[in-house]
C-alpha cells in the first residue's frame, strides 16, 4: 500500500492517524475541538508524542467536551497539572480552557464551529498540487489564525493552525501518489 513518505517506520497509531484522519474532512464540532486542542499541545513537541497520549487527553479533558472544559476552574487546572498521562504545561492547559470559551462564542455566532471553520474554503478541501512542496503555513492559515485570535483563542499561530487545517481535512497534503489522498 502506497502511503506518504513521512509515515514510513511510524508506530501503528500514527499510521492510523495518517490513514483515517489526516486530510479527511471533519465536520463534527467535538472532533473539530479535539484536534484544535491536540494541535495546541503539539507546539514545541513532536506530533508523535501528542498522538501517543490522545487517549489520556480524552480522559483528562472529559472526552473533549468543550462545554465542560469552558467551565474548568483552578481545581481542574491543578488536576490536569498532576496528570502524568498528558502534557502538563500550565499555559497550554489554561489556553485549552480559554479556547473552549472562544469555541462556544463562535458556535453561538455561526450556529456551529463547523460552519465557521469551513466557510474559509466554501466547504471545500484545498489540495496540494503535484510536485508542490509541503508547507508549514499559508495565506489561509494566516487568515484563520488572525480571526481565531480576534475571537479570543490563545496559544495558536499560523503553523499550528496549518497543522490543524490538515488534521481536519481542510487542507489535504497527502503525497500525490498516496492511496489516502
Amino acid at each position: 500500500m502506497k502511503r506518504c513518505e513521512w509515515i514510513q517506520d511510524k508506530p501503528d497509531f500514527y499510521v492510523d492517524y495518517h490513514d483515517h484522519v489526516w486530510g479527511k474532512p471533519e465536520h463534527n464540532d467535538r472532533q473539530l475541538f479535539k484536534w484544535l486542542i491536540l494541535e495546541m499541545f503539539h507546539i514545541g513537541l513532536s506530533w508523535q508524542l501528542v498522538l501517543s497520549k490522545e487517549e489520556n487527553f480524552a480522559k483528562a479533558f472529559d472526552d473533549y467536551d468543550y462545554q465542560l472544559i469552558a467551565r474548568y476552574n483552578e481545581a481542574d487546572i491543578l488536576r490536569l497539572m498532576d496528570d502524568a498521562g498528558i502534557i502538563r504545561h500550565r499555559k497550554k492547559i489554561e489556553a485549552a480552557i480559554q479556547n473552549a470559551k472562544a469555541f462556544l462564542g463562535l458556535q453561538a455566532e455561526w450556529g456551529s464551529f463547523n460552519a465557521f471553520i469551513w466557510h474559509f474554503t466554501n466547504g471545500e478541501t484545498v489540495f496540494r498540487f503535484k510536485n508542490e512542496p509541503m508547507k508549514a503555513s499559508s495565506d489561509l492559515s494566516d487568515q484563520v489564525t488572525a480571526i481565531l485570535k480576534q475571537a479570543g483563542f490563545n496559544f495558536l499561530g499560523s503553523v499550528t493552525v496549518y497543522s490543524y487545517l490538515q488534521a481536519i481535512g481542510m487542507i489535504n497534503d497527502h503525497d500525490w501518489d498516496c492511496e489516502f489522498r
